[in-house]
């Protein structure tokens, strides 16, 4: 049995690590976690005089360098002057240099978010009228790319390694001590370590590159990993490093020194490591808890410990998990894990259960804020798959829990009969000890006659030890067959080797959570977006946002028509093309028509030019009467992939 359970498990690994790996790559780009809310001049405004300088505002503070934002006049010149500043709230502006012609400017920035992430973007402003310009803004998100990549990748495996780490030594010290002696448990619990402390040493160098240029060949520059710890960010990451100097000493405690006491050295010596246990690990939960999510937006104070409790729930349910699997497997047979730690750790695990609940609850609703962004925003949708993996993940513990009831009554029957046995073979033992006795004599003296038996003995003495160590081998396999045999045994390793897959999915959609813009932050910026749109339309010119979906890759977005003065005669008319996280894209062509039906005329269509990414033009726009028009716009993402929306509108 045992023989074909070790090609399934390594198989299963490799399968679970090649999804997971699947799941990051296909991540994308990192979703920014502030939004911009606002700008001054706004996004597609044509206003009358230059500006002297240009706003943005966005939804949480951001930290700035020398070109976070910079302003391009058609030509791809630089306008802006001096650097960048804030301007009170979370709002910043660069001046611009004075007599600007008229023509479309385009406008971008790329900053870090309070939470450690970086936030690209564009947009375009005209003065006078709208022209052709020559910009060719990357779409692109921040933080994509190689370096992108390699730090999702380096993210996932400090989660991992935390988890490793912190639950597998408190599955050791809190239920199994006796796996102190094991080997491996003991490469376990170091290759937690080992695999955080290498990750956080690579997000320190990769960190720069990957606010920043986005290149491969900065991740060895100096000056950025400078730069990078004066942050908050890189503060986090240092600190950690720190913390796992404290991890390394407690290690060689756990590992080294404890199971070399006695029973009253070990009870002061668990009472200590659990304290500095606990410290460390509250320590390395806090160093995501200060830079990340919880450290921004609403309550963090509040948010941070939650956040720390909700990591070390996590470490001890599934890192608890990988160390009971790896035990199961791996254990010798001279110290097989026993019923008594796998319900020591079914308890931990439920109260792990109990506050990842309480907790999860909290951090959604202060990361979505509405009902509504379950489903209309990504973190939404992201934070549905990880609920659906949780629920899975109890279902099958709780086949795991039956399996381990079951596990110990068993162990108390065999428990009871190897008593049985051993009173027995005690008995017998007894009996060929005294029969060894009363011919010792005559045996004794057979040997006195023959010195022969002298020459022997060397010989024969290194051929019982070399039979007593064949006998121990064989021994040894025959109790792991019997022990891999027990189908209670057998059963809860398959419950929980299911258990471990689930948890490798669930940590790669949990990367990917932290990774991506809450919800309510994404809500924010759709809610500034719509004022805006409600103040144009005060002004008298008319603005119609039209969600469509195309089918294809990459085919979900807004097309936003802005129509001025939106009167009868000639319009001046600009298409915006937006994600549905408000970034602007191109695609490959972008078609309008116009349609009175009340009068049947029409429709009349109108095929803008584009002026810059994901923004379209045209001039010159008749209306020939006023009246409740219907606009068709229809939208072409790729050479089969095409969708017509449309909305009726009063214009005049």
């Amino acid at each position: 049995m045992t023989s074909t359970i070790a090609p399934r498990v390594r198989t299963l690994v490799l399968l679970l690590l090649a999804a997971t790996g699947l799941l990051l790559a296909g991540a994308g780009p990192v979703s920014a976690h502030a939004a911009l809310t606002g700008s001054d001049p706004r996004q597609g405004a044509v206003v009358d005089k230059a500006p002297q300088q240009v706003s943005l505002t966005f939804s949480e503070k951001v930290a700035l360098a020398d070109d976070s934002l910079r302003v391009l006049d058609p030509k791809g010149k630089r306008v802006d002057r001096g650097d960048p500043v804030g301007t009170g709230g979370t709002t910043y502006s660069v001046k611009l240099h004075s007599g600007l012609p008229d023509g479309t400017y385009t406008v971008t920035y790329q900053v870090v978010s309070e939470d450690s992430h970086p936030v690209a973007g564009a947009y375009t402003f005209s003065i006078g009228a709208p022209s052709k310009t020559s910009v060719s803004v990357d779409d692109q998100a921040a933080g994509g790319g190689v370096v992108g990549v390699l730090y999702g990748f380096g993210r996932y495996v400090s989660y991992a390694g935390f988890i490793v780490l912190v639950g597998g030594a408190a599955f050791v010290l809190g239920c199994w001590r006796g796996g102190t002696a094991v080997r491996s448990m003991q490469r376990l619990v170091v290759s937690g370590w080992l695999a955080l402390t290498a990750a956080t040493l690579g997000l320190l160098l990769v960190r720069g590159s990957y606010t920043g240029s986005g290149k491969v060949g900065d991740i060895f520059d100096l000056d950025l990993l400078g730069q990078v710890l004066q942050t908050k960010t890189g503060a986090a990451l240092v600190s950690r490093l720190l913390l796992l100097a404290a991890a390394a000493l407690f290690i060689a405690v756990l590992f080294g020194a404890y199971d070399k006491r006695d029973d009253e050295e070990k009870r002061d010596l668990t009472f200590g490591l659990a304290i500095g246990g606990s410290v460390v690990a509250a320590g390395l939960a806090a160093s995501w808890a200060m830079s990340e999510h919880a450290s921004t937006g609403l309550q963090a104070g509040l948010a941070m410990p939650v956040d720390v409790l909700h990591l070390l729930a996590v470490a001890g349910w599934l890192g608890g998990l990988t160390a009971l699997l790896v035990a199961l497997y791996r254990a010798p047979v001279e110290t097989p894990v026993d019923g008594a730690a796998i319900r020591r750790f079914s308890r931990l695990a439920f109260g792990s259960v109990l506050a990842l609940v309480v907790t999860g609850i909290y951090q959604s609703w202060r990361q979505l804020g509405s009902w509504s962004a379950f489903t209309g925003t990504r973190y939404g949708q992201l934070l549905l798959v990880k609920i659906g993996l949780v629920v899975l993940l109890v279902g099958i513990a709780w086949i795991s829990r039956r399996w381990t009831a079951r596990l110990a009554e068993s162990g108390a029957a065999v428990s009871a009969e190897a008593a049985e046995e051993g009173e027995n073979e005690a008995d017998a033992d007894a009996d060929v000890e005294k029969e060894r006795v009363t011919s010792g004599a005559v045996t004794s003296a057979a040997t006195t006659e023959s010195g022969a038996a002298d020459v022997g003995a060397g010989a024969g003495s290194e051929r019982a030890a070399q039979l007593a160590r064949q006998r121990a081998a064989v021994d040894t396999a025959r109790r792991k067959r019997e022990r891999d045999a027990d189908p209670n045994r057998f059963g809860l390793r398959r419950s929980v080797l299911a258990e471990a897959g689930v948890a490798v999915v669930l940590l790669a959609v949990t990367t990917m959570l932290t990774s991506t813009e809450p919800g309510r932050t994404e809500e924010q910026a759709a809610a500034a977006s719509s004022s805006a749109t409600t103040e144009a339309n005060a002004a008298g010119a008319l603005t119609l946002d039209m969600s469509f979906d195309t089918g294809g890759e990459d085919g979900k977005g807004v097309v936003r028509i802005d129509l001025d003065p939106a009167r009868s005669g000639a319009n001046e008319m600009h298409v915006y093309v937006l994600r549905p996280n408000g970034r602007a894209f191109d695609i490959p062509e972008v078609k309008v028509a116009f349609t009175l039906e009340a009068q049947d005329i029409g429709p009349l269509p109108v095929v803008p030019d584009h002026i810059s990414t994901g923004h379209w033009s045209a001039s010159g726009v008749q209306i020939p009467m006023a009246g409740d028009w219907k606009i068709a716009v229809t939208v072409r993402t790729s050479d089969i992939d095409q969708a017509t929306v449309s909305k009726n509108a009063q214009i005049g």
